[in-house]
């Protein structure tokens, strides 16, 4: 697993209230699929249902007591790289929280918690192309 992160994101309360929020601080974001998405740099930065996000996380049912309403997610290359980060952690140690699997978005993707519960997807995501420094650029979702 190459050291850095992908995309983080924060599971809220209210998404409209929080993409509000980060307007008002001057970031612009797109909304798809009920989530919104900022280009933060060489990473992404998401905002979804805190509920939804427990759920694509493997975590539903917790979002109460032990999620903690972020997951951070380490986008791959290929496929069969989701299959072996997630095998490397739980042989580490880690708690597959949601097996690898296709996704809604045309993707492949999986869930683990490491060692304190933080949940981390390892997601083929065709949609958010990698840089060969492994850095993410999201697309333009009005250009669809």
């Amino acid at each position: 697993m190459e050291q850095r992160i992908s995309l983080v994101t924060l599971g809220v309360a209210d998404l409209s209230r929080a993409k509000e929020f980060y307007e008002r601080l001057g970031w612009r974001g797109q909304a798809l699929e009920q989530i919104v998405f900022f280009q933060t740099g060489c990473m992404a930065f998401a905002l979804w249902g805190r509920e939804e996000l427990a759920a694509d996380s493997g975590l539903a049912g917790e979002s109460d007591g032990g999620f903690g309403g972020i997951c951070l997610a380490h986008n791959v290359r290929h496929q069969h790289e989701v299959d072996e980060i997630i095998e490397a952690a739980r042989q580490a140690g880690a708690t597959v929280t949601r097996p690898p699997a296709e996704t809604f978005y045309g993707g492949y993707a999986g869930v683990f918690t490491d060692l304190d519960g933080h949940a981390w997807e390892i997601a083929h995501n065709p949609g958010f192309p990698l840089a060969p420094d492994g850095s993410v650029t999201l697309p333009d979702f009005g250009a669809r």
